[in-house]
């Protein structure tokens, strides 16, 4: 299919509380909407951009609209390529760009060492649009028939669960936490790695993260689920790559080994910057990769570093390369999940179509997706509103699970359509 018109959007979504991570905080997101057009069809796709996730350097070189807008200008040099193109599969044409996507990205940044995470997130909103509109043009309006044979075998699942996990930022109150689990959430996904008085000292930043993990067991060590093989709450830490040594982790393992939670942590983030190539190997947890996990060619590394699973992200590397990335961890017999990048519902349920077809945690007896957006965006009814399909009880999570149906796999979530909103913004 040759692609004739290219068309490019974005809406600023504020947060109503402050994003805390990497040591810093985010106030709100740029939502991007790319419009595709063939002879006969056309494909919107949708993305989040998150610049301090891709890219931590261009996040505090810059002010927050000027980052966002130079991945958003990355976004439009990708569709720039793109146009006049004939193009075969998503994941072909995305292999095809990104080399020239990712050097226009370095030298508008200013960064040659730029993460490959900023090129990837900035080309979501472009992969979402390539395969609506592949899906459209082959006849596949179904998620798992979409995707090339080559890549099925890890998607033999169909979940008519997933337990929704949220975010507990640095800025989450215990007892917001417990009000959580007393929702429903059981998977709690723990931000640490905090920078508590603005001056990089780890010191400060490790006896913050104990005091922080301290507090949170303390008010949850009685709570239980069944959704679990031990009945307990599952914790999940991510330190988004802020931990500088073997050393100080081995500190933090051994302080929730003293309080009595290791047995609950099933995962440990990213706890070290890509560059910090430390052997993980001999950790008493899952020592799992995300931002350094850029595409199938790391995860290789990582696993010979001993990283036990990955964060598979869709929503923020793009479904092809998550894709590849899927088939590298299974011949490693790595673990995986679906993790979020605080995006809009359609996008979760891009997400949602694959973690409802991917093994779950040995520790789980369901499968679980990252879903944190009810949590921080201001406007989140009326975004709820933009799905596609609002309304329908697989939409959103309710007592912290998402209940999957026949009618969320025959209509694949509701990814293959576009609601008014969104199309008014790219389609004059």
């Amino acid at each position: 299919m040759k692609i004739k018109k290219v068309n490019l959007n974005f809406e600023y979504e504020p947060f109503k509380i402050n994003l805390g991570f990497k040591g810093n905080y985010v106030t709100g997101l740029w939502e991007v909407i790319t419009y595709l057009e063939s002879e006969n069809n056309y494909g919107i796709g949708l993305g989040t951009q998150s610049v301090l996730w891709s890219d931590a350097d261009v996040f505090i070189s810059n002010s927050a609209a000027g980052g966002n807008a130079l991945m958003f200008s990355t976004t439009q040099f990708a569709l720039n390529l793109l146009e006049g193109k004939n193009i075969e599969s998503p994941v072909e044409t995305i292999e095809e760009i990104f080399d020239d996507v990712h050097e226009y990205a370095k030298k508008i940044t200013g960064k040659k060492n730029l993460r490959k995470t900023f090129t990837l997130n900035s080309l979501v909103s472009v992969d979402n649009a390539l395969w609506s509109l592949y899906a459209k043009e082959t006849g596949n309006n179904d998620f798992f028939n979409m995707i090339p044979a080559k890549y099925q075998s890890t998607l033999k699942y169909r979940h008519e669960k997933l337990a929704c996990i949220p975010l507990i930022s640095y800025s989450v109150s215990i007892d917001e936490v417990e009000k959580m689990v007393k929702e429903g959430y059981f998977v709690l996904k723990i931000k640490i790695g905090s920078d508590p008085e603005g001056d990089g000292d780890r010191d400060k930043m490790l006896k913050w993260d104990m005091e922080r993990i301290k507090n949170i067991h303390h008010q949850l060590k009685n709570y239980t689920t069944p959704y679990t093989k031990s009945g307990k709450l599952p914790y999940y830490f991510d330190a988004n790559g802020r931990y500088d040594t073997k050393e100080r982790l081995w500190e933090l393992i051994d302080f929730m080994d003293k309080i009595g939670c290791l047995s609950q942590v099933v995962i440990v983030e990213e706890p070290f910057s890509e560059d910090n190539e430390i052997d993980v190997s001999d950790f008493p947890v899952r020592i799992v990769a995300d931002e350094s996990a850029h595409t199938d060619k790391e995860i290789i590394k990582r696993c010979q570093m001993g990283y036990k699973g990955v964060a598979l992200k869709p929503i923020a590397k793009t479904l092809s390369m998550t894709l590849k990335i899927l088939n590298e961890c299974e011949k490693r017999n790595m673990d995986y999940f679906c993790a979020d990048l605080t995006v809009i519902p359609p996008l979760i349920d891009w997400n949602k179509n694959l973690s409802a077809r991917i093994k779950p945690l040995t520790e789980m007896k369901i499968q679980m997706v990252e879903a944190n957006g009810f949590q921080h965006y201001e406007n989140w009814k009326k975004l709820l509103s933009y799905h596609p399909f609002y309304g329908k009880k697989w939409v959103d999570a309710e007592n912290g699970i998402f209940v999957l149906d026949n009618d969320f796999y025959e209509k694949s979530g509701g990814i293959f359509d576009c609601s008014p909103h969104y199309k008014k913004l790219v389609i004059s």
